[in-house]
Order: C-alpha cells, then sequence, then structure tokens
C-alpha cells in the first residue's frame, strides 16, 4: 500500500473544507442503505433515475443488442425472479457484447452482456449472482451516492482554488490525488462490497442458490488471469477479498434460500 504524506500546510487547508462538506452533509439529512449504512446523499433521485434512464438509451442506440433467444430468456427469467423481490418494473436488455459485464442503472434498467452469459456456461444461479448485485447497487441508491461524494470533492477543490494555496500546481495535484485515493475509492469499493451482500441475499430470496457465487468469482479470477489491479488502486475488492466475504454472509442467505425453496420459489430459468 502507498501512503500520501500531505504537507502541514495542504492539511490545515484540508480541515476548513471540512466544515462545508459537514454543513452540506447535515442538509441532506439522514440516509441509510439497505445494509443500515449511513449515506452522504443530497441529489434529487428523480434527477438520478432520469440520467439512468437517458444512460440506458444511448447504450441500447451505440451497442448491438442480441437476438438470441436462449440468452434472452436466461437473463430475462433471472431478472424476472429477482425484482418480483424488489417490485417495480424492470427493462431487461441482452447486448450482444464480449465482456463478462453486467449492469443495472437508476430508473429500473437491466443490462446483460452476451459474454457474462457465455462465462458462465449458462449457469443460472451464477448469472442470478451478477444481475442481483448489480440490481444491489440501485437499491442502495449507490449512483445517488457517488455523484454527491463527487459534487462535494468538486466544491472542496473549488474553495482550494480560490486561495493561494490554490495557484500551486503541485498542491492542487497532491489535493487531487487525495481526494481519488482516499475519499471516491474507498466509497466505491464500499459500495461493491455492499452490493455483494445485497445481491446475496437477493439472489437466496428469489430460489437461487447463493453457494454459486463463490464459484462465479472464482471464474472471474481465472477470467482476469492476474491482470486486476491491486485493492488499493481499484474501486473493486480483490477477487480474494469479496470470495470471503461472501463466506462469512452464507449462513444468513443459505437460511434465506431454504425459506425460499420451502416457499415454492424454485427457478427454472436454464
Amino acid at each position: 500500500m502507498t501512503i500520501i504524506c500531505y504537507p502541514s500546510a495542504i492539511t490545515s487547508m484540508l480541515k476548513k473544507i471540512i466544515p462545508v462538506l459537514i454543513t452540506t452533509t447535515l442538509l441532506a439529512g439522514c440516509v441509510t442503505s439497505p445494509t443500515g449504512r449511513n449515506q452522504f446523499i443530497f441529489m434529487p433521485e428523480a434527477q438520478i433515475d432520469q440520467m439512468g434512464l437517458q444512460t440506458f438509451s444511448a447504450l441500447k442506440k451505440e451497442k448491438p443488442i442480441s437476438r438470441n433467444p436462449q440468452y434472452n430468456r436466461l437473463a430475462h427469467c433471472i431478472a424476472n425472479a429477482i425484482t418480483q423481490q424488489t417490485g417495480g418494473k424492470w427493462e431487461v436488455v441482452v447486448f450482444q457484447d464480449k465482456s463478462f459485464n453486467a449492469f443495472a442503472l437508476p430508473g429500473n434498467k437491466i443490462g446483460v452482456y452476451s459474454g457474462l452469459i457465455q462465462m458462465v456456461g449458462g449457469n443460472q444461479n451464477q448469472l442470478a449472482a451478477v444481475i442481483g448485485h448489480e440490481v444491489g447497487h440501485v437499491l442502495a441508491k449507490h449512483s445517488n451516492e457517488r455523484a454527491s461524494q463527487q459534487m462535494a470533492v468538486q466544491q472542496g477543490m473549488g474553495i482550494i482554488q480560490q486561495t493561494a494555496l490554490g495557484q500551486n500546481p503541485t498542491t492542487l495535484g497532491l489535493l487531487g490525488l487525495g481526494a481519488q485515493y482516499g475519499v471516491l475509492m474507498p466509497f466505491s469499493r464500499t459500495q461493491e462490497s455492499e452490493a455483494d451482500m445485497i445481491g446475496l441475499d437477493l439472489m437466496a430470496k428469489s430460489g437461487f442458490d447463493p453457494r454459486q457465487s463463490i464459484g462465479l468469482w472464482q471464474k472471474m479470477e481465472q477470467a482476469s488471469q492476474g491482470r486486476q489491479p491491486a485493492e488499493f488502486m481499484s474501486t473493486h475488492p480483490s477477487h480474494a477479498t469479496r470470495i470471503q466475504d461472501l463466506e462469512q454472509h452464507m449462513p444468513q442467505a443459505m437460511a434465506q434460500f431454504q425459506q425460499a425453496q420451502a416457499a415454492g420459489r424454485q427457478p427454472h430459468c436454464n
């Protein structure tokens, strides 16, 4: 891990920014995520939803949409089972793309890449782990949280630029690094880990085997072939960290899975 040490003048300036951020936080009110984590959110939710809708619309124009009937049946079946637990009407689109990726956007939009379906070999439980994870981001309002954090950092940097320290390019560069690695990235790793837990519960409640999530991340690790960046420099937890956290949460997920099975929630999406 790399540790960045700031000059005392920069530390002093950061102390002047803190009251501004605290005031903004207080104005934002008390917001907690589905896991009970305190969140910094002040963007209007309607605005975030509109951004999600615009992004999804643009993607559908830019990326080819898969017409593979098996891929579409699989993705829609899994997404429908999971979103029955969340409520609301969700749009699901399979994109023809070799990337091992999927996403969910505010405004209840889900995108699944054909490369991910191929990587999991059509395994409904492993694909459910990914879709559940992405829906977890939406339920936890991570897009709003991320946008709120970035706006707060930009406001803080704007304050500094109006001072004598703001005229020093080196100072601004160090502060930029501090904001990126000390504020934004750690929050993003927190969001990813939180989405893992929410997604694990969602797939279990929907009747998908949560134990398969471990196999998913093992496949992801093999597919990355050691190219994953160091956790400190990444917005995502390492595969090993993810697997360890999932294993710790597994007893709770398994209890939910058994309850779902007993209630007749047994998806057959393959």
